[in-house]
């Protein structure tokens, strides 16, 4: 017996129902992404290695897929680190190509590789799948979109009051009530490391206080201490763990915490004037929230720093999250040219919205009218009128095969029922057409002429 079909773990198919619903998503967020200035670009599925590795720190560099080099991979590997199984450093002889783990990395290569074209400040927006080589399991995939709006070429921090009001937008639309955007900067956790003597340990510090929410604070404890960082610093950080109050008391605290910290401070202002002008401005459906010990895992991140969490009710990972990047550009080549933007985590937003039953009953592509096909003799003249009825810009098609027998006709009869096609053209005669509809069971016969009108 021949195997049964699969896929790999971490991916997925789609139903027309599926593709349908995921297409009201991309829709809804571009055109929010649209109404705020975002122009669409798109770059390669994969990139080169070298453009990837090393801008998502350890851990994300782990979960980069690598691409085999074409033809015999292993011709111009060293022999001695294959028999010492050095994968690592094999990795490297054999792949100099990788899929992308985001759309930031490659955006930034984009800019700089096409810098003479762009004119600044440059306002994207990207659509595209990403691959991470991460272990599956709920809201959690090896392929799967996001949907990104950046900004390069501008320190204003009136571009991360926008971003906030772009997801509260992309939100309100979708009827996604009860979404929090939380909101951080990273000066913030480099003054609190600072403050704590643990700076020369910024990334292991930040990677784990991110993980707060996922292994809790015992959790958290735990891999800050395998990573080296001292008992004392851990101490002076246990208020983190805890920290509530509202949005201007937590400002309040930070100042005064962060007092001795030049670059805490400044985070702390730059905090300040975002919250601030999004309390003058307010938000339409999602609430926005100070939170500490938000970090992200990505090196490049400078300045500000979001991520939003789905409604309280469903269990879900973040459906959106970005920053502020004062020069990620730079690792390509071009210097000071700052950028900020957010993610739309599209097929996390998916499951959250089906569990909330959010979905709009969405219109599959279909006919408008389907041409029965009874008699062989017709089939011709059924072409015909559909290549005209199409040229009308009215959608059609003629069932393919012939029925003769009754069993034949009720199958083609289903078929109309199953796709929920609106008319039936049920018989052809003298350059007359039978045509019904399904919906009021009304049979006239029309002319050519007449029949278009009819359907338009």
């Amino acid at each position: 017996m021949a195997q049964k079909p699969s896929i790999p773990k971490g991916t997925r198919d789609f139903s027309p129902t599926e593709v349908a619903q995921r297409n009201y998503i991309f829709s809804t967020i571009k055109s929010s992404f649209e109404k705020f200035g975002f122009q669409p670009i798109e770059t390669p599925s994969f990139e080169n290695s070298a453009t990837l590795m090393g801008k998502y720190g350890e851990e994300g560099d782990r979960l980069i897929f690598k691409i085999l080099n074409s033809g015999d991979y292993l011709k111009k590997a060293d022999a001695q680190l294959l028999t010492d199984k050095n994968s690592l450093k094999v990795t490297a002889q054999i792949s100099e190509k990788a899929l992308r783990y985001d759309l930031t990395v490659p955006f930034a290569r984009y800019v700089v590789q096409h810098q003479n074209d762009i004119s600044f400040p440059f306002k994207r927006y990207q659509m595209q799948p990403v691959w991470r080589a991460d272990r599956p399991q709920k809201g959690r995939f090896r392929e799967f979109y996001q949907c990104d709006a950046d900004v390069v070429g501008s320190k204003s921090l009136l571009q991360e009051v926008e971003f906030v009001q772009l997801y509260d937008d992309v939100f309100t639309q979708l009827k996604l009530e009860g979404t929090t955007i939380k909101i951080n900067n990273r000066k913030i956790l480099s003054g609190i490391a600072e403050i704590i003597g643990a700076s020369d340990k910024l990334i292991d510090f930040t990677v784990a206080l991110d993980k707060l929410d996922k292994i809790g604070a015992e959790g958290v404890i735990k891999e800050m201490t395998a990573k080296g960082i001292t008992e004392d610093a851990i101490e002076k950080l246990k208020p983190l763990f805890t920290f509530t109050g509202t949005n201007q008391e937590k400002l309040t605290q930070l100042k005064e915490m962060l007092a001795s910290s030049e670059e805490g401070v400044e985070g702390v202002s730059d905090l300040k004037f975002v919250v601030d002008a999004i309390e003058e401005l307010g938000l339409q459906t999602a609430t926005l929230e100070i939170d500490v010990t938000l970090a992200r895992g990505l090196n490049y991140y400078t300045g500000a720093i979001y991520e939003v969490a789905a409604p309280k009710e469903v269990k879900m990972g973040s459906i959106g999250g970005g920053g502020r990047y004062d020069d990620l550009t730079g690792i390509f080549g071009l210097k000071d040219v700052s950028g900020v933007g957010i993610s739309f985590g599209l097929d996390r937003i998916y499951l959250v919205l089906e569990e909330l039953n959010l979905f709009k009953t969405v219109a599959l592509p279909k006919p408008k009218v389907l041409f029965l096909n009874f008699d062989n003799d017709t089939s011709i003249v059924a072409l015909k009128t559909i290549k005209i009825l199409r040229q009308n810009n009215i959608k059609c098609e003629l069932y393919p095969d012939t029925a003769i027998s009754n069993k034949q006709q009720k199958k083609q009869w289903k078929y109309v029922t199953n796709r929920a096609i609106n008319y039936v053209v049920s018989k052809i005669e003298n350059d007359s057409f039978t045509l019904k509809n399904m919906e009021t069971g009304n049979q006239n016969n029309y002319n050519l002429s007449e029949l278009v009108k009819a359907l338009k």
